[in-house]
């Protein structure tokens, strides 16, 4: 029987969500799923027991080591010979780790999944191509697969019954040629308010502000709402705001309850990372523009005029209550 490996995405030691999400696919793989953490696995225990896990197996903080090369090579130690399934998250530390089982183990690599199954003795998967528009199938007959799935694309369902999960510990291997890099300094992009990810909303400009300027209208709006800001590629390779606001198929996958899209005309990319919200506002002076088709609320005008004036309208609305 294989075992469906998942190994979790932390934040400052802290479980992130995405973690939930792999943990959810595992059960349709398998149902030994085990949990490799960086520290705090006594914390992780009642969490992930919610959402059906059987083990969770902790390599202790890993301090200023990069994450990613070290827990791919544990958990091909943990693995062995035997079959087994392993889930990273599709990001930076996941596609490290990986990039590292899968050498480890001498197995395939599926990346950018946004669904998987297994058909019979086989590993289905999905992805998604052509910017989103068209979903294809792939297919690894093979006893140890390793799998990178995409943020938000699956969503975290608890189980009935909550497991208890038995937690053990285990040696990081660092041995390994190429798993030691140290991080020599880290730099916090100072930020208010929910992280982008993780909001449920999201307000987001593009280039339709007319002037970096003007972006100072979209946070004003993402905080008055209580949400993140986020931006289309276009500002940020203009060099408007940081890579860390981006949304997209090469940025940060949302799914909020709410998406606003102030002056993004719609790239495909752009779709990709946002469609799966529950609802979208569009405000562009293009009615032609792409980002329509997807919107709930389509708004047909200039973007630069009409944000002064929501943002009053929405800081009367809340004043009135």
């Amino acid at each position: 029987m294989a075992t469906a490996w998942v190994i979790a995405e932390q934040r400052d030691g802290v479980l992130a969500p995405v973690t939930a999400e792999l943990v959810t696919a595992a059960r349709e793989l398998a149902v030994d799923v085990a949990v490799l953490v960086a520290g705090g696995g006594a914390e992780a225990v009642e969490a992930l027991g919610r959402f059906g896990v059987t083990r969770v197996v902790d390599v202790g903080p890993l301090g200023d080591v990069l994450a990613g090369p070290i827990l791919g090579a544990t958990v091909a130690r943990l693995i062995g010979d035997a079959p087994a399934f392993v889930l990273t998250a599709q990001t930076y530390t996941g596609r490290d780790a990986a990039a590292r089982a899968s050498v480890e183990l001498d197995a395939p690599v599926l990346t950018n999944a946004v669904g998987l199954r297994r058909d019979g003795a086989e590993l289905v998967t999905e992805h998604q191509i052509f910017g989103g528009s068209l979903v294809v199938e792939a297919a690894a007959d093979a006893e140890r697969v390793v799998v990178a799935v995409r943020p938000k694309s699956v969503v975290a369902v608890e189980v009935d019954e909550q497991t208890q999960p038995t937690l053990s510990a285990a040696t990081a291997v660092t041995e390994a040629p190429g798993v030691m890099v140290r991080v020599i300094e880290r730099r916090r992009e100072e930020r208010a308010g929910p992280s982008l990810d993780e909001a449920t909303v999201v307000v987001s400009g593009g280039r339709g502000l007319g002037k970096p300027e003007a972006y100072r209208y979209v946070e004003e709006l993402a905080s008055l709402l209580g949400g993140a800001p986020g931006a289309s590629r276009a500002i940020v390779d203009a060099g408007w705001v940081p890579y860390a606001y981006q949304v997209g198929q090469t940025g940060t996958t949302v799914k909020p309850e709410l998406y606003v899209a102030v002056g993004i005309s719609g790239a495909t990319q752009h779709l990709v990372g946002m469609k799966g919200a529950k609802h979208i506002v569009a405000i562009n002076k293009d009615k032609d523009a792409p980002i329509f088709s997807v919107a709930d609320l389509g708004v047909v005008g200039d973007a630069l005029s009409l944000m002064p004036r929501l943002i009053e309208a929405v800081r009367e609305r809340r004043h009135a209550s």
